[in-house]
């Protein structure tokens, strides 16, 4: 029998560059990026709990960094809505800036 999976949502908020970008490729290992510092990560328990203590070990160098995870339970993702383009990651979007 597969193990259960769940969705969690995972958003940061770092000043760190380095930092930052550490939590980025962590979490790229786990789930999917859906905005700048939003990840959607579909976990077992065990995977959870591996992503969990790696993102502590990681020092949060100014008190308003944060590092923040939102458990769906199934009932909720049925209510999720996405409201726009959802076939573009942010990796593949192209930024012009004017």
């Amino acid at each position: 029998m597969p193990k259960k999976e769940n969705l969690y949502v995972i958003s940061y908020d770092i000043s760190s560059n380095r930092v930052r970008n550490k939590i980025a490729t962590e979490l790229k290992n786990y789930g999917k990026r859906v905005q700048y510092s939003v990840f959607e990560c579909q976990l077992s328990e065990e995977k959870y709990y591996e992503l969990y203590g790696k993102l502590l070990k990681f020092c949060l160098e100014e008190p308003e960094d944060s590092i923040r995870i939102y458990y769906l339970c199934d009932s909720c993702r049925k209510k999720i809505r996405i409201i726009g383009n959802v076939k573009t990651t942010v990796e593949e979007e192209e930024v012009i800036i004017i």
